[in-house]
C-alpha cells in the first residue's frame, strides 16, 4: 500500500511560480513512477509530467519549459515546480505513483492550483 498526500497548491496570479509537493508514505520501495496530473473544470484530466525512479523526466507539450519535476527520495516525496503560470495552468493537481509487478496506481487527493489572469 502506498499512501500519496498533495500539498502547495493555491492562488497565484498570472506568471507567478508555485511549487507542489507529493509525499509519500508506506510501500515506498515498491514505486517506480511517478505522475502528475491536473484536471480542470467540465474537462477531462490530462498528463502533465512523469519522473521514473533513475531521475528520467518526461511532460506534456503544454508545460515543457515552464514545469519542472523532481524528487527527494530521502523525504519521499516528489515535487513540481510552476513557472510562468497561465490562467489555463488553473486545475486540480493530482499525483500518481505506479509499483513494479503491478497494474494498481495510487493516487492523492489533490491540490487546487488557480491562476489569476
Amino acid at each position: 500500500q502506498v499512501q500519496l498526500v498533495e500539498s502547495g497548491g493555491g492562488l497565484v496570479q498570472s506568471g507567478g511560480s508555485l511549487r507542489l509537493s507529493c509525499a509519500a508514505s508506506g510501500s515506498v520501495s515498491s514505486i517506480r513512477h511517478f505522475d502528475w496530473y491536473r484536471q480542470a473544470p467540465e474537462k477531462q484530466r490530462e498528463l502533465v509530467g512523469g519522473i521514473y525512479s533513475d531521475g528520467t523526466t518526461n511532460y506534456a507539450d503544454s508545460v515543457k519549459g515552464r514545469f519542472t519535476i523532481s524528487r527527494d527520495n530521502a523525504k519521499n516525496t516528489v515535487y513540481l515546480q510552476m513557472n510562468s503560470l497561465k490562467p489555463e495552468d488553473t486545475a486540480v493537481y493530482f499525483c500518481n505513483a505506479e509499483v513494479y509487478n503491478s497494474d494498481f496506481v495510487y493516487w492523492g487527493q489533490g491540490t487546487q492550483v488557480t491562476v489569476s489572469s
